[in-house]
């Protein structure tokens, strides 16, 4: 598709690779974008059976963009252009669970942040061993968004999401499959085979019965989803503004700049 996305198809089953290893496959607006528009073509797509999300490089992605211009330079911007930007990964994330086929996202490395958020918009994780899951959120002054609120209280229970979300715990491999933020831990390095090996299992199943069972379960289990965030939109664009936000962003982005992130 481009440099930042690759997409491979291997008769029913789609691979779709995000390509910024040398930034850790941080989320710029332009790659949110792109990611939105495949899983949208995705959704018309009726031959497609599985569909696994992974990345190049050791790492998933280490969340948003902290340096994408279009995404922190919003200074003189209007409240609706500040209100929509949160709406891009909440956009994509949504997109991505919308897909009728079943989706897998193979994890290696980080998944920080909008990257966790997108992995768990997908049906299944799979988590290489030292692998994890970590958002941030909150330490850079921020409300989680995206959607990414209901999903985890319905992954984890109201107790574990706050931990998770409030003291911004790190959940690695057979930790996080056990925590119930992932399905399944392979070897480091091995996610995306074991991803690919799930997805051809799932693609072989007979479809029309896959594809309601799944439409099913997340309508009922995500009924109430719009109405936990609908006002995360409105929350980011307060928050982000304050003092401690500001500060808070600027320490973060040092330390992952420095490695210790």
């Amino acid at each position: 598709m481009s440099e930042q996305v690759g997409v491979e198809r291997q008769e029913d089953v789609v691979s779709v690779r995000i390509r910024r290893a040398d930034r850790r496959n941080v989320l710029s607006i332009d790659l949110m974008e792109e990611l939105t528009r495949i899983a949208l073509s995705l959704q018309q797509d009726a031959d497609v059976r599985a569909v696994v999300l992974a990345a190049d490089g050791p790492n998933f992605s280490a969340g948003v963009d902290l340096k994408d211009p279009r995404r922190w330079n919003l200074d003189d911007a209007s409240l609706g252009v500040r209100r929509a930007m949160p709406y891009v990964g909440e956009r994509m994330c949504q997109a991505w669970e919308d897909i009728p086929a079943m989706t897998f996202c193979a994890i290696e490395g980080h998944c920080v942040g909008g990257g966790a958020a997108l992995a768990i918009a997908a049906d299944f994780r799979v988590l290489g061993a030292s692998a994890y899951m970590h958002f941030p959120e909150v330490v850079i002054g921020l409300p989680l968004s995206w959607g990414a609120l209901p999903r985890l209280v319905r992954l984890l229970g109201p107790a574990k999401a706050k931990r998770v979300v409030v003291l911004g715990e790190k959940l690695c491999g057979a930790e996080a499959v056990a925590f119930g933020i992932a399905e399944y831990v392979a070897e480091d390095g091995s996610s995306y085979a074991r991803a690919l090996d799930l997805a051809t299992r799932v693609a072989g199943l007979p479809q029309d019965a896959v594809r309601m069972g799944k439409e099913a379960i997340n309508v009922t289990s995500n009924a109430l989803n719009r109405l936990a965030s609908f006002m995360a939109r409105d929350q980011v664009a307060l928050a982000a503004g304050s003092r401690e936000a500001v500060e808070a962003r600027a320490r973060f982005a040092k330390r992952r700049n420095d490695g210790t992130a």
